[in-house]
């Protein structure tokens, strides 16, 4: 077994001296075998400080970090754990953002508004997540949504009418979000909080339910939606029809 005095660690494990005496007080890292006044540390410190730098890179914190080398020294695989997490927190959409001007926005969404006009604007779409201030442009995190913006203001509906539709639909579907998250929270996450902690196999398999979901939810919802706006255009078109009739009737010249 090899023997690291804690700069020999430190330089083999590509970090510092500091943070090892850090990550020892949060109780990251087990203390070194001594030998007099010298402590020296062995290949499992090694591994350990490989892994805290790799949790460190993906955004963990130090307390996540410790739950997880919990559940490693209890028996359970940190891959398993980490394979849940990369499902969980995965993007939904294989949409691949973009990035705007304001010019270009203001070109789209705001001929003939005023400068004030344009800042509450901004304001509002980054609100909504339309678009995102990046330095001297704007990141798109859906240039779809974007688009079905700009055609809704290109057909003549008002821009304001278009942010509050876009406020109630991203309303309604987080409510949407909500019950199926619940519905898998309630039969399938429930039955881990119950004993002593998930094996691998049972964070495999909630892995595999929510990865599973992905496209059920697509599914799920393109028909009904796909469904009521047949229902809602046929009524609303209905309507108009027969009233365009009546007028035409109306205004007919006598034979």
């Amino acid at each position: 077994m090899a023997g690291y005095r804690i700069d020999e660690l430190a330089r083999a494990a590509g970090t510092t001296v500091r943070n090892i005496r850090a990550y020892q007080d949060r109780g990251l890292l087990p203390p070194p075998r001594l030998e007099g006044r010298v402590g020296f540390y062995d290949d499992s410190h090694l591994a350990r400080l490989r892994l805290i730098g790799k949790l460190l890179a993906r955004g963990y914190s130090s307390v996540i970090i410790k739950d997880l080398l919990a559940a490693w020294e209890t028996g359970r695989d940190v891959g398993d754990v980490l394979g849940l997490e990369k499902v969980l927190t995965d993007p939904w959409s294989d949409e691949i953002p973009g990035t705007v001007t304001l010019d270009e926005l203001v070109a789209t969404f705001g001929p003939g508004r005023d400068e004030a006009q344009i800042a509450d604007d901004l304001e509002h779409a980054v609100r909504l997540g339309f678009v995102e201030p990046d330095g001297d442009v704007f990141r798109v995190p859906s240039p779809r949504l974007l688009h079905v913006g700009a055609e809704l203001v290109a057909a003549g509906i008002p821009l304001e009418a278009v942010f509050e539709i876009a406020r109630q639909i991203r309303d309604d579907c987080d409510v949407i979000a909500g019950r199926f998250v619940d519905l898998v929270h309630e039969h399938v996450f429930r039955r881990l909080e119950d004993g002593p902690g998930p094996t691998g196999e049972e964070l495999g398999e909630v892995a595999e339910v929510v990865r599973r979901m992905r496209p059920l939810v697509k599914m799920v919802v393109d028909p009904f939606i796909a469904r009521a706006m047949e229902t809602r255009v046929q009524e609303a078109l209905g309507e108009q029809l027969e009233t365009l009739s009546d007028h035409l009737a109306a205004v007919a010249p006598d034979e």
